[in-house]
């Protein structure tokens, strides 16, 4: 008998740990955010369609720097409206929740991160970065407009004012100085240094930048990620795509590293 009982317990200890439940794919949540000027119909669709045929859970949703708000709700909103997606994501039996983000999106999921809970972080090419040079070159006086407007207690207002994206220059939006000052204000939630220094460093960050991304991205890429809290678990990716295309490129990283920080 005592040889018997060694011998199952030799047979017990071999088996896998089957108790332990394993994160799978339809119990881990992503809310997918475009880029500047973009829809989740573009550049992000590919990313969102291809997570959901493995079976994740996936909110691929309209921002407010799309091509049709044109910045009509605040930061401080649209981080609500991510934390209604997650929230969204959660009542489908996500056990698992994650902020995924593509150039401004992915820049908006950096400063995300100290404003709402999640597992894990996934910036793709992110861009945007109101607190560098250019931004404050070109976008300076009209900053300083709306300040102005909004000392004159004309902040609510709607207004003509500007925004700027490397490849199409300086462009108009219509917004309310208020709202304006909330995203482009260079020391504001939008400055991706201060922004990404702010991550709890419990939440790890898998920080994606292609190859052939814009050459003032990939100039920044190496101090970008270094600035990152220190996480085993966050990561550096560069895919052999362009800034449109990472995030088609990096499906199967994606699947990867979730899947990982999941389990």
């Amino acid at each position: 008998m005592k040889y018997i009982f060694s011998f199952l317990m030799v047979l017990i200890l071999a088996i896998p740990n089957l108790s332990a439940e394993q994160i799978v794919p339809s119990k881990i949540g992503i809310v997918v955010m475009h880029g500047k000027g973009g829809m989740p119909t573009i550049h992000v669709l590919e990313l969102a369609t291809s997570l959901e045929a493995k079976g994740y859970l996936v909110a691929n949703i309209e921002m407010p720097w799309s091509k049709h708000r044109d910045y009509n709700v605040d930061v401080e909103t649209a981080y609500k409206e991510l934390e209604s997606a997650l929230n969204g994501l959660k009542s489908k039996g996500a056990q698992k929740l994650f902020v995924a983000g593509h150039s401004q999106g992915g820049l908006f999921a950096l400063s995300a991160g100290s404003h709402v809970m999640s597992d894990g972080i996934i910036a793709i090419a992110p861009g945007g970065n109101v607190g560098n040079i250019t931004f404050r070159e070109k976008l300076g006086g009209v900053i300083a407009d709306a300040r102005k407007l909004i000392e004159q207690g004309n902040g609510n207002e709607k207004t003509t004012l500007f925004d700027f994206e490397g490849s199409k220059g300086k462009y108009a939006i219509k917004t309310t100085p208020s709202i304006y000052l909330s995203w482009f204000d260079p020391d504001g939630a939008m400055n991706q240094e201060k922004a990404i220094k702010k991550i709890d460093s419990n939440i790890p960050v898998l920080f994606i930048v292609p190859t052939n991304d814009y050459s003032g991205l990939l100039k920044v890429k190496q101090m970008m990620f270094d600035a990152l809290p220190k996480n085993p678990k966050t990561k550096l990716y560069e895919p052999s795509a362009n800034h449109t295309g990472a995030p088609s490129a990096s499906v199967e990283a994606i699947m990867q590293w979730t899947m990982s920080v999941a389990n």
